[in-house]
């Protein structure tokens, strides 16, 4: 929570003082009006669709002590905004964005006492959060970055909204171009920090996985110790640029290094892995001082053993039980959208797996399609993928080769031009026209596949976020 007059927000952020009002904030800073409560502070974002500045006044009636202003505030508005009590700022260059930026930094600053922990890399982000988020808060009062608010205004919102007894912060950085993560560690200084992985998500923007590696590296530029603690990145030894990351950016930058894997010489290890029929793993962890232990994963795939092992090893760092880490890791609820597993009045089992997509997390959710138990027929329901660039066309096709190779019965593709190429790959796989089903539109998916899905099928519907096929799981699940 954020704890601070108006004159002391406009020192740290540059913000012009319009109106001093009479309160001082003392509650979470939020940028929707409809969120605002008693002492918050409003920070109004002129959007594409809705202009944060027409809601000032609303925002001073529902509470909010400061309100934050990206363009003129007009003295009429201003006497309203005055007669409530409310302060007004205007953000130093109506940038809202850079104004939450500065703000964290200061309280991050102010609360030295915190435990950062840094979460980034291309796929796996989320679910090693709530990982560490379970582990840690077990043991410390532990607050954790909510759903994937990871970017330039979503972690600000998260460490503003750290409540004051708060002893962990667990943060996902994500990114989109080159120095964002670098911004995003600096603004919250994380003393323990893993990268999951280096992917193709987001080579569209950054034009080679060697420029998303250095780009997901950015985050050891933030790092500080905690204490005597850290600063320690945890990488896992398998994935091609850990060499790349740990030679070229962390240990010349002082920080240590964590491998995570298979290898005897890894510091944690998966000793031992099965799959129950749900596709569940049940996993034999160890580390190097000898400690071992059993958990069965709440979610399904071996995807995310390696989110376990990286959450292991800051765990580990931080001195805290691992016995209870994985007791609370084992307890964790299903995240929405991701790997979540549904019956339709069909009687068909739907794996939403909507909520995003890059080629690296659209094989691993196939595997999980391939290993789960299934009386009926294995359906892939596959939507597009976003922000790949000039290799959009070629992946897209890896995607759909791959789709073929793990033997589907029905291969649903979902889209334009980008699901004809991972048809025409599946064509060439050996995937006959029969079992290839392509399809234009979402509504269209569900009024063609939804008639058609019996009991004892299994379907799997990734995309990401764009395409939209969370619309798809809901139109299954309501026939």
């Amino acid at each position: 929570m954020i704890h601070m007059s108006a004159s002391d927000i406009a020192a740290a952020t540059g913000a012009s003082l319009l109106s001093p009002g009479t309160r001082e904030v003392s509650g979470e800073a939020v940028i929707d009006s409809r969120k605002v409560g008693e002492g918050s502070l409003f920070v109004a974002f002129a959007g594409e669709r809705v202009d944060g500045n027409d809601y000032l006044a609303a925002a001073a009636r529902a509470g909010a002590a400061v309100v934050v202003a990206s363009a003129e505030v007009g003295p009429d508005a201003l006497a309203e905004l005055a007669s409530l009590g409310c302060a007004v700022l205007r953000a130093e260059g109506d940038d809202c964005e850079e104004f939450l930026l500065r703000l964290t930094e200061r309280v991050r600053e102010a609360h030295g006492e915190w435990l950062v922990v840094g979460v980034t890399g291309s796929v796996g982000k989320t679910t090693t959060k709530e990982m560490l988020a379970a582990a840690f808060g077990a043991q410390r009062r532990t607050h954790a970055t909510a759903g994937n608010l990871n970017n330039l205004i979503g972690l600000p919102l998260t460490v503003l909204s750290a409540p004051d007894d708060a002893e962990v912060l667990v943060c996902e950085l994500g990114m989109n171009h080159a120095g964002e993560i670098d911004r995003l560690a600096r603004t919250c200084r994380p003393a323990l920090a893993c990268i999951t992985n280096v992917g193709t998500s987001h080579i569209g923007l950054l034009g080679s996985r060697e420029n998303i590696a250095r780009a997901k590296a950015e985050i050891v530029g933030g790092m500080r110790a905690h204490g005597e603690l850290g600063p320690v990145l945890a990488l896992v030894s398998t994935g091609d640029f850990t060499p790349f990351i740990a030679d070229g950016f962390a240990r010349p930058a002082g920080v240590e290094v964590a491998t995570v894997g298979r290898s005897a010489s890894d510091e944690v290890r998966c000793d031992a892995l099965s799959l129950d029929e749900e596709g569940r793993a049940t996993v034999t962890v160890s580390c190097a001082d000898g400690w071992s232990g059993t958990v069965r994963l709440p979610m399904p795939g071996r995807a995310p053993v390696d989110d376990l092992l990286l959450a292991l090893a800051l765990v580990w760092r931080a001195g805290l039980d691992r016995d209870a880490a994985l007791a609370a890791i084992e307890r964790m609820p299903q995240a929405q959208m991701r790997l979540d597993v549904h019956v339709a009045p069909s009687g068909a089992r739907v794996i939403d797996d909507s909520y995003n997509a890059a080629p690296a997390s659209m094989a691993s959710s196939l595997d999980v399609l391939a290993s789960m138990s299934c009386a009926g027929r294995r359906v892939a329901v596959l939507g597009e993928m976003g922000e790949l660039g000039d290799e959009a066309r070629r992946l897209h096709g890896y995607v759909g080769a791959y789709a073929a190779a793990k033997g589907v019965d029905l291969l649903v593709l979902v889209g334009d031009e980008l699901a004809d190429e991972m048809a025409e790959a599946a064509r060439t796989m050996g995937l006959s026209e029969d079992a290839i089903e392509r399809l234009g539109s979402v509504e269209e998916a569900v009024r063609v596949i939804g008639p058609v899905l019996s009991e004892g099928d299994l379907v799997l519907v990734k995309a990401s976020r764009a395409a939209g096929l969370d619309a798809f799981v809901r139109g299954v699940l309501a026939r």
